[in-house]
């Protein structure tokens, strides 16, 4: 296994090769590889068609685009979304996150910059502070800034008005968004995990631009193993591409991209080392389940917020865990897929409805 360890022996969940977020060299070959265009997106057929129908009727009446918000799990297209919109609006984008907009004069800063109907992103929306959020309300509905500078009789307030634009926020927690603020957004898209035909249209197209040379077969391989997320799908791309180039003969085939992403401990259904940990330790350690959050972060030493937002989503999406109201539970199809004999415990999804996606 080549992931990444931390001083403290534990797996550094962002260095997994199977990691959603972003890794050394991606964000610039994302840049690459991201499509401008709302008919190259692939997958959300829903959303794409909705915000087509939104994007047409602005520009047929002349305005701004309604506020979106963009929520889901990494990697599956937020911020490539944001920018489809400013280019198919014909709009300039700008970009920021919530963490970086500290102070409301910063926001207000942002805001007097922007030109009539550009788009303003700010990723991970949910960690905008309580009074950045309260100037962007009367931003949002009536294109007016209105914030108090200083204190005490010296207070005074300050009244600007702004030219209209479409904010484009993008969070992984969208329960995290205040009410106020979700509110005031004309449109709200989930994006979900992408289907495997999806992601083999993903591959497919990332080698054509990446000129990557490779048969149907290997590119199927690093498809099906990309856990529905196109991320992830065009670093592991990269990484058969550089195994081919130095231990094959430069041809991304199916033996050469399974040998690959052996190697790199990515199995055949995109799991790692560190899913293959923390399912067996509920196998093994908890008969299977329930156990609570804070001691599975324990026996796995890891922090319960990286298991519940980083371990857990796929493993949830794909039928090996579930969640109940005592604990954690490894699921049939989990015993099965590790080779555990069934032991009547944990869960059964034959009786359960369908937990998994195929």
């Amino acid at each position: 296994m080549t992931t990444a360890q931390r001083p403290d022996g534990a797996t550094d969940p962002k260095a997994r090769p199977i990691s959603p977020g972003t890794q050394g060299d991606d964000g610039e070959q994302d840049v690459r590889l991201r499509p401008a265009r709302l008919d190259d997106f692939v997958g959300q057929p829903q959303v794409r068609e909705n915000l087509s129908i939104a994007m047409q009727a602005a520009r047929i009446r002349g305005e701004a685009l309604d506020h979106v918000v963009i929520y889901g799990p990494p990697g599956l297209g937020k911020t490539t979304l944001a920018n489809i919109i400013a280019h198919e609006m014909g709009s300039t984008i700008k970009v920021t996150s919530g963490p970086a907009i500290e102070r409301a004069s910063d926001i207000a800063s942002i805001l007097t910059s922007l030109q009539p109907n550009d788009v303003l992103f700010i990723d991970e929306i949910h960690r905008l502070n309580r009074a950045v959020e309260e100037v962007m309300y009367s931003a949002m509905e009536d294109f007016f800034l209105s914030w108090v500078v200083g204190k005490g009789l010296s207070a005074r307030s300050i009244n600007l008005r702004i030219n209209p634009f479409t904010l484009v926020g993008a969070t992984t927690r969208y329960s995290l968004v205040s009410a106020p603020l979700r509110d005031r957004f004309g449109s709200v898209f989930r994006l979900d995990y992408y289907s495997d035909d999806d992601m083999e249209t993903v591959v497919n197209r990332s080698a054509r631009i990446l000129d990557i040379e490779a048969e149907g077969e290997g590119l199927h391989e690093v498809a099906v193993r990309s856990r529905g997320t196109p991320r992830i799908a065009n670093r592991l791309l990269r990484r058969a591409r550089d195994y081919a180039l130095v231990r094959a003969d430069n041809r991304v085939t199916g033996p050469v991209a399974r040998e690959s992403l052996d190697r790199l401990g990515v199995d055949a259904r995109g799991l790692d080392e560190t899913d293959h940990r923390l399912l067996s330790n509920i196998i093994e350690k908890f008969d299977g389940g329930p156990v609570g959050l804070d001691t599975l972060s324990a026996s796995l030493s890891e922090d319960a917020s990286t298991v519940m937002e980083v371990l857990e989503p796929f493993l949830l999406q794909q039928g090996f865990l579930d969640r109940t109201p005592r604990g954690r539970v490894a699921t049939r199809l989990a015993y099965e897929y590790l080779g555990w004999p069934w032991s009547g415990s944990g869960v059964d999804p034959s009786k359960q409805g369908q937990l998994f996606v195929d």
